[in-house]
């Protein structure tokens, strides 16, 4: 870590994949415990928020607090999600609590149908409008000939990324966080960026303490938004194996997984 950057330290997979037979044993997930190092933040769940949805608050819902904050949305800003996975969902919802009008590219049925619920202004879909011209061009509809202030990819497509500068006006902000495997590139036009006058700011993981604010914002909002129907299916923790193998084959999106002293077979 340096200058303060916590969400680039260092030592973030320190005690990450380590075999349980080394001391103290309770190193990784899918487990009833976890030793929690001096080095290492955590929070309690707030009371009355459900264990389930608090478990979002990791990764997805912090990541895109900490995204949006690193990129300055402001309130009345008109703010675009490329997808609308859980990560699009949940900055629908953060820029919504932010007084931002929001925008959404996905063509997924039951994904646009989400974003819906999640309260997004408006929906582009990319069987529709299936060019980037003409993806493009709906967004100047929707925003007075301008442009979008803000654009969040969260597809996790090398193209989407390429996009996005596309559908910014001129001195946008362009936030990237989908795209995290390296070696798969796009086309990309860095004249039209340099034109534009675009900033684009890349986030890899969060400051810890995000985290908090994440289960702040699920104890304030989880009435607010759907999110206890993000979770289709509930296993027993000893049926791990079961729940991740279905998750692979996409039988389902997001499951949780519940220790055996709370869940009867």
């Amino acid at each position: 870590m340096s200058q303060g950057e916590f969400h680039l330290c260092q030592n973030a997979y320190r005690y990450w994949s380590k075999p349980p037979e080394e001391p103290p044993h309770f190193h990784g997930t899918f487990a009833t415990h976890y030793y929690i190092h001096p080095s290492q933040y955590f929070y309690k769940i707030p009371e009355g928020l459900d264990e389930k949805i608090a478990a979002g608050a990791n990764c997805a819902l912090s990541q895109v607090m900490f995204g949006l904050d690193e990129t300055g949305v402001e309130y009345g800003d008109v703010v675009l999600v490329q997808g609308a996975g859980g990560l699009g969902l949940n900055a629908i919802a953060v820029a919504n609590e932010q007084g931002a009008e929001t925008i959404v590219v996905e063509g997924v049925d039951g994904r646009i149908e989400r974003a819906r619920e999640f309260g997004v202004d408006h929906v582009i879909d990319f069987r529709e409008h299936d060019t980037v011209d003409a993806r493009a061009e709906r967004v100047r509809e929707l925003t007075d000939g301008v442009g979008a202030d803000v654009a969040v990819e969260v597809a996790g497509v090398p193209e989407a990324f390429a996009e996005g500068i596309h559908l910014l006006r001129d001195g946008g902000r362009y936030l990237e966080m989908g795209n995290v495997n390296p070696g798969h590139v796009a086309e990309f036009d860095p004249g039209t960026l340099t034109r534009k006058s675009i900033d684009i700011t890349a986030v890899v993981r969060y400051n810890p303490w995000y985290l908090h604010k994440a289960l702040s914002f699920l104890a304030d909002n989880a009435e607010r938004y759907p999110y206890e129907d993000l979770i289709d299916a509930e296993f027993d923790l000893m049926d791990v194996d079961e729940a991740l193998a279905k998750s692979d084959s996409r039988e389902i999106t997001r499951a949780a997984l519940v220790p055996p002293r709370e869940h009867e077979r």
